[in-house]
């Protein structure tokens, strides 16, 4: 039986080249299309860049920083995951997107016709419902909402999955692996051709409830919300939540997102913390004017499952699952029974990734939210298990 050409591996490996070795072992194979790596950055990215590039030399390999990696055994730190892909199953391109406070319409149209250019060349068939594409960005560029809307408009119908890339809530550096180099104020895009069937989804666990709140006074360019109902931010959202103000850290604000609602589907908006004025800082712009809702905590761990059994219905088995998971969802169940739970249900459905400052699903920035495109099987092909 035909094998389809996925392999998943991951490293604790703390020295660079021992690290890139390992991971050479496991997901290196012939024919490479594409290597993703989720790279702790704990890791000297000076010397990983150049000691991945010495074992996988020319082939595709595109990665970033992470607050968390997600891999062969689930929620992990301090580690690098990763997953191939081989062609004839899989063809990949990818560019690197500079500047990004400058990215227009027209930069994401180039983009993406010269990528479907060099991906219809390199697999030989038109690029259409077969291919979807991959965002990983510098999660601290606060430029994800531009990219996002504009490479979606480029893409059409072709489905956009992205990730913001962190560096374990230290906000101070973080970086995109491209060209055998780590690099800042950056995006990679790939697009990927597939000959299998994929799904892209996103779950949420929290449901909008209690008053709504109008945002008043912000910059949407710099995330800063400074009035919610015409008082100071921070106050009028701990009075609305029945927060305590002096209890204001990653917890609560993890515990106690706020939502927008877009055509009847929402949209988490995340803190990322309070200042000394009592303004309040977010992960994703948020606009004057706009409505905003406090949520209802649900399952967690059962709303994912249950998505995953949704995704699974439609494709069956699944070889891998390209995963964005908030980095707020895991500090919510953070040495709780529910952690080790969701951490065996990625396992389970073989999920590769990284816990992230944002997650991109299409148009959108979101947060607080578990994004992925799930890979199926073609009918008569079987998997390569990776490490694990």
């Amino acid at each position: 039986m035909e094998n389809s050409l996925v392999l998943l591996g991951s490293t604790q490996q703390q020295d660079p080249a021992l690290a890139a070795a390992e991971l050479f072992q496991q997901l290196h194979q012939p024919d490479l299309a594409l290597v993703l790596l989720f790279i702790s950055p704990a890791y000297d990215l000076a010397s990983l860049g150049p000691s991945l590039h010495r074992y996988f030399g020319n082939a595709l390999v595109v990665g970033c920083t992470t607050a968390g990696e997600i891999g062969c055994h689930g929620y992990q730190q301090g580690s690098i995951s990763g997953v191939s892909f081989a062609e004839p199953d899989f063809f990949a391109v990818a560019t690197r997107l500079d500047n990004l406070h400058a990215f227009e319409l027209a930069d994401a149209f180039e983009a993406v016709m010269t990528s479907r250019h060099e991906l219809a060349r390199k697999s030989g068939q038109a690029i259409d419902r077969n291919s979807f594409a991959l965002m990983l960005i510098d999660g601290l560029a606060a430029c994800e909402e531009r990219v996002a809307s504009r490479l979606s408009s480029a893409l059409g119908h072709i489905p956009l999955l992205g990730g913001s890339a962190g560096d374990n809530m230290r906000f101070e550096n973080t970086a995109i692996l491209l060209d055998g180099r780590f690099h800042s104020n950056s995006a990679a895009f790939v697009m990927v051709s597939s000959r299998h069937p994929f799904e892209m989804f996103k779950s949420e666990h929290a449901a909008r409830s209690g008053e709504r709140m109008v945002i008043t006074e912000a910059d949407a360019d710099s995330r800063l919300v400074t009035e919610i109902n015409a008082e100071p931010a921070a106050a009028e959202y701990c009075r609305l939540l029945g927060l305590d103000p002096e209890r204001l850290d990653p917890h609560t604000f993890a515990a106690h997102p706020l939502v927008l609602q877009v055509g009847g589907v929402p949209y988490a908006r995340s803190i990322q913390r309070v200042n000394d004025d009592l303004s309040l800082s977010f992960f994703c712009s948020v606009d004057e004017g706009v409505v905003l809702s406090g949520t209802e905590q649900q399952d967690l761990v059962g709303s994912l499952a249950h998505t995953f059994a949704q995704v699974r219905g439609k494709l069956g088995g699944l070889q891998v699952v390209l995963g964005c998971d908030c980095i707020l969802r895991r500090i919510m169940i953070s040495n709780t029974a529910a952690q080790s739970r969701l951490s065996a249900l990625l396992v389970q459905n073989r999920v590769v990734g990284f816990n992230t400052y944002g997650e991109q699903f299409n148009a959108m920035h979101v947060n607080q939210t578990f994004t992925g495109i799930a890979i199926g099987y073609a009918t008569g092909t079987a998997t390569i298990h990776g490490a694990e």
